[in-house]
């Protein structure tokens, strides 16, 4: 004893003394708070396929969806899509004669609410406008670079708005500038299959005649129409994922087109996104349509195939940014060209 006081025994190195059982609780701690930091600072994602709408000024009257996941959002989402298409066709058949020379502009909001674990709702309400656009010169460019053909649009004047359709029974003209909002589309979907890889769901739509159908901003007449959709994982060890769908739409008639409108479309999609790194991904994704008009001409009387290329930043928590290029892979069936952005917020509860 030392003024009155025992001496103290030194524990043997890894005897589970209070002193580093304590320590072991706290690495513990700190090794679960780290985990639960690292899974908060992961992106909430928006892991929809890429927006994708065929603007062809006839077909893009028509309420035909883009194709989304099939899982309902968590909570609401918001969604802001921007496009611009350019279009240039010349057909003149024995019986009929198309042109269509000018630039689709297109926004639209997409809200989206998702409810009871299986189901959710959807608006989407966008504005357009018709116009000459700037894109021809670097269009014509573009194709002299590569020697590709241009079905005759370097010949005709740059930035020029020229739609013109003539046959025995319809024609329609647009020659000047003309902006506004477009028709409003509703959605009620339902996923009636769900497990932790795989979702499938049905959803039903209805597009109303909100837009100015002599402006080429609505088809003047609603719209029904009905879908199957699935998405899930890559059934391997691969990041992908899939998605696609395959629809039936009810066109009403239009005024605009006239009695050669076809009204029964189907429409389908398939979609891959490759995520080649926690914030990114790459996608490829193919979307089809049926022919909108009984008609000789290839951009109105054949069916649509549209393939579309695009990169996705998931930049901050419940943000993603979407750029993508969409081209005809059908030729004259869609747009020549249309670029395409979104930025889409989730508030995953």
């Amino acid at each position: 004893a030392y003024y009155g006081v025992s001496p103290c025994r030194q524990r043997p190195v890894g005897s589970g003394g209070p002193s580093n059982n304590s320590a072991v609780r706290g690495s513990v701690k700190y090794a679960k708070l780290l985990v639960a930091v690292s899974l908060l600072a992961q992106p909430a994602v928006a892991d929809d396929p890429l927006y994708v709408k065929n603007l062809s000024p006839v077909t893009g009257l028509f309420g035909l969806p883009s194709q989304r996941d099939a899982a309902p959002v968590a909570g609401w989402g918001l969604d802001l899509h921007t496009s611009i298409a350019s279009h240039y066709v010349l057909d003149l058949p024995e019986e009929e004669g198309l042109l269509l020379d000018g630039e689709t502009l297109r926004f639209a909001i997409d809200a989206r609410y998702g409810f009871g674990e299986r189901w959710e709702v959807q608006l989407e309400v966008p504005w357009l406008e018709q116009s000459g656009g700037h894109l021809d010169s670097v269009i014509n460019r573009w194709h002299d670079l590569w020697g590709m053909s241009d079905g005759g649009r370097s010949d005709a004047e740059d930035d020029v708005l020229d739609y013109r359709y003539r046959s025995a029974g319809a024609d329609f003209t647009l020659q000047d500038d003309a902006s506004g909002l477009g028709d409003v589309t509703a959605a009620l979907s339902y996923a009636f299959y769900r497990d932790e890889a795989a979702t499938a769901s049905v959803a039903v739509g209805y597009k109303f005649g909100t837009g100015d159908e002599q402006d080429f901003l609505g088809s003047g007449a609603d719209d029904a129409w009905v879908a199957v959709r699935f998405s899930g994982d890559h059934l391997s060890d691969l990041p992908l994922a899939w998605h696609g769908q395959l629809g039936y739409l009810y066109a009403d008639d239009s005024d605009l087109i006239g009695p050669e409108q076809n009204n029964n479309l189907w429409f389908a999609g398939l979609s891959l996104d490759w995520r080649i790194a926690e914030r990114w991904s790459l996608l490829a994704q193919l979307d089809a349509n049926a022919a909108p008009m009984d008609s000789d001409t290839d951009a109105l009387g054949t069916d649509a195939i549209l393939l579309s290329l695009g990169a996705r930043w998931r930049f901050a928590t419940n943000w993603t940014l979407d750029l993508n290029f969409v081209e005809d892979a059908q030729v004259e069936t869609a747009p020549d060209v249309t670029f395409q952005a979104s930025l889409r917020y989730r508030n995953n509860p």
